[in-house]
């Protein structure tokens, strides 16, 4: 037992209070799309991107900076509307955290998200997570050398 090692795969991603983001698990693009034009009209945000997780699996970032009450009121909204299991699971540990997080780095045998959609105004809350998503990319290009 002593001369056991253990090895950490860190998946890093990007949390704050400020920005919308949501985890859509199991959806379709266009069902994606769909929620975040919804989330768009309804919560006057001004423009999203799309990024890919996996097959079936993306992450959408909104541009409009909000309250953490909001926020949270945004993902909740979605989650039950869409009665998406996953997602209600994502409220409830974006809740426990009290910041909301989305992944940047590769998971496993999952690549790092990547945009595959770009709507609206991006030179807010999306301009400030693409460079932090550029540094946390670089981080982990740089330790896999």
């Amino acid at each position: 037992m002593a001369n056991q090692t253990l090895k950490a795969e860190p998946i890093l991603g990007l949390t704050d209070r400020f920005t919308v983001k949501l985890d859509f698990d199991n959806f379709s693009f266009k069902s994606t799309r769909y929620w975040a034009d919804l989330v768009m009209e309804k919560f006057r945000q001004k423009g999203y991107i799309m990024l890919k997780s996996s097959e079936k699996h993306y992450h959408v970032v909104f541009d409009r900076y909000v309250s953490w009450d909001e926020n949270l009121s945004v993902i909740a909204w979605v989650a039950i509307l869409s009665k998406s299991v996953p997602l209600h699971r994502y409220l409830a540990m974006q809740c426990i955290k009290m910041s909301s997080t989305l992944r940047v780095s590769p998971k496993g045998d999952k690549p790092s998200p990547r945009i595959v959609f770009r709507y609206g105004c991006q030179d807010h809350a999306i301009k400030d997570f693409l460079r932090y998503r550029k540094l946390i990319k670089r981080i982990v290009k740089e330790e896999v050398r």
